[in-house]
């Protein structure tokens, strides 16, 4: 049987790369997307394709499709994009996996919710494992995302237990690769984007605060066996290569043009000194770890923001 499958922000960067996959295993698309932070670029490929749908569509929303699989990622996942309309962020998180599971119990359609390391918020234990409940901020100007997907997490399981809704729930860790947006204000598309252009590559803080950076397509296999398997999750889906921003920086530095400064800014309002997951869940219950190093995925990333520096987009 040949799935039917709905995408909600399925022209963003994690979005465009599932459809690609999904696609490629002969599945049936519907994309949807509102085209905040999405792109019609990343999807174009696939337009007219028999298989393929495209809806502009904002999940807040209600809508009716008969589909048998929901994959939903819609919503803005970078400080500058969530930011700019706090309200909407949160109403994206809530109303929008409220309505999404709505369709879910409807049509008896199985439902994965793209979740976020951000739940963990600012962590007082490091790594973090699925079982730590988290240290955000809820007054803060990051809480419109973290708090957002805390009752998306919690909406998921309340549907899970009131009426039996199929969920998967994941918790994404910085993710990185082609089609990140150059001015999404997530640190490695901001350095190459700086190193590209011949700037001082900007560290907030002193560089000493840490990420764990994962490759796209390692991230996408990571979804597609969690949404396949039997665990309804939370699942940390990352990679546990622990960086410093600054050699981040150095690296990308290095590869673009070694002879750049490195400048620093004050720390932003509640951005996490550490983050790195636990992924024991991961390779027990899905078979599933990274594959990519950061040394890899890099090159490609680069060469993406290359292409788009040049044609000046």
């Amino acid at each position: 049987m040949t799935l039917r499958n709905l995408i909600t922000g399925g022209a963003g960067f994690l979005g465009s790369h599932l459809v690609d996959r999904l696609m490629q295993a002969g599945e049936e698309v519907i994309c949807l997307d509102n085209f905040y932070t999405g792109r019609k670029d990343n999807i174009r490929h696939w337009l007219g394709h028999p298989d393929f749908e495209l809806i502009r569509h904002d999940v807040t929303e209600p809508i009716r499709l008969e589909v048998d699989r929901i994959w939903h990622l819609a919503c803005p996942a970078s400080p500058v994009h969530y930011q700019s309309n706090p309200i909407k962020t949160a109403k994206t998180s809530f109303l929008g996996t409220y309505n999404m599971l709505g369709l879910a119990r409807r049509v008896g359609a199985r439902l994965l919710l793209a979740s976020t390391s951000e739940v963990y918020g600012d962590p007082e234990v490091h790594p973090q494992p699925e079982s730590y409940r988290g240290c955000v901020n809820t007054i803060g100007i990051r809480s419109c995302y973290d708090e957002g997907k805390r009752i998306a997490e919690t909406l998921c399981f309340d549907y899970q237990r009131m009426h039996g809704t199929e969920i998967r729930v994941m918790r994404i860790f910085n993710t990185y690769g082609p089609r990140m947006l150059p001015d999404d204000g997530r640190v490695v598309s901001n350095f190459i984007v700086q190193a590209l252009q011949g700037q001082s590559l900007t560290l907030y803080g002193d560089g000493s605060q840490t990420r764990s950076f994962c490759y796209v397509d390692d991230l996408i296999e990571g979804m597609i066996r969690l949404m396949n398997g039997e665990h309804p999750g939370p699942i940390n889906i990352g990679n546990p290569g622990e960086f410093t921003i600054r050699q981040l920086a150095e690296r990308v530095r290095d590869r673009i043009q070694p002879g750049l400064e490195l400048t620093t800014q004050p720390l932003p309002q509640d951005d996490p000194l550490q983050r790195q997951p636990v992924i024991d869940l991961a390779r027990e219950l899905l078979g599933w770890e990274p594959t990519v190093s950061l040394d890899e995925g890099l090159e490609p990333t680069i060469a993406y923001f290359r292409e788009r520096v040049r044609e000046g987009r």
